[in-house]
């Protein structure tokens, strides 16, 4: 079923690498102003419909980040967003990729791989166990300025995005699973090994395209996760954003066993028609609009 959530809420994502946009409303209610956030994801509505007892449901949202303008960047894109009920995020992979597969007109295979798999291919060390000395230094054998990362997964960030990421997909669709648990944001543990997340991550020609869950129904364990999160974001200077009471409310009523996916139609485009930026796809891009 197609949905349409708000794009508008008075909670935000409290991940410290994603910065929200947010204005405030003046008028009646709320005389002195109420601040709110852009959405950065459906996410947290559509899991409120979820656990209402929606079952399968998907739309295609805008969606808003700060400081995100670039080759691949624009502060407002496009998301394709979808839950699946009954299914795990092993399961989701194979319907993202028919999924690419029908919207590139051609059959594109498909490889899957292990996030701690691809970190002892390019580096030699796994990530679950590296001392950030070792994640500074890999930095620096490539050439990469890194400035002052206070965080481990800063750094396992900064050698995924910037050399592995545009080593991947290039002879097909490859998925990346099994992330550290410390970068589990809204997924469940592992069941059969806690130290890694049920996440993963799809890259196509070097792009990445989509990251999906199979989603945590724990609110006790969302709430620790959002607490932590705004202990890092203070840690790094950022200013801590309010928890979504009535997300966590809806996890404690019960969200079915699920997994999520969400999709980024703009790149997708990008790839479809050959193009090496956004600008090059978008109608009115940051600079246009």
């Amino acid at each position: 079923m197609e949905v349409c959530t708000p794009v508008l809420s008075q909670a935000a994502g409290t991940d410290p690498s994603i910065v929200p946009l947010h204005t405030r409303y003046t008028g009646p209610e709320y005389p002195r102003g109420l601040d709110l956030f852009l959405q950065t994801s459906p996410e947290f509505a559509m899991k409120r419909l979820l656990a209402a007892g929606s079952g399968a449901i998907y739309q295609i949202a805008q969606v808003f980040r700060d400081g995100e303008y670039g080759p691949r960047h624009n502060p407002e894109f496009t998301l394709l967003e979808w839950y699946r009920p009954g299914l795990d995020h092993h399961d989701l992979m194979k319907e993202v990729a028919d999924l690419m597969s029908a919207c590139l007109g051609q059959e594109i295979g498909m490889k899957k791989i292990r996030y701690v798999e691809l970190f002892e291919q390019q580096f030699g060390w796994n990530p679950l166990q590296a001392e950030t000395n070792q994640l500074e230094d890999a930095a620096k054998a490539h050439g990469i300025e890194t400035g002052n990362l206070g965080h481990r997964d800063q750094w396992l960030d900064l050698l995924m995005s910037l050399v592995i990421e545009p080593t991947l997909g290039k002879q097909g669709l490859t998925f990346v699973y099994d992330y550290p648990a410390s970068q589990a944001s809204l997924a469940r543990l592992n069941p059969e090994d806690e130290r890694v997340a049920s996440r993963f991550e799809l890259y196509y020609q070097g792009v990445e395209l989509a990251n999906g869950f199979h989603e945590l129904t724990d609110a006790a364990e969302q709430r620790r996760r959002f607490e932590a999160e705004n202990h890092q974001r203070q840690q790094r200077g950022l200013p801590q954003l309010p928890v979504d009471e009535n997300l966590l409310d809806a996890l404690d009523q019960g969200l079915p066993d699920c997994a999520g996916v969400a999709l980024g139609l703009d790149r997708l485009l990008m790839l479809q028609q050959g193009e090496m930026t956004l600008d090059r796809v978008l109608t009115f891009s940051l600079t246009q609009a």
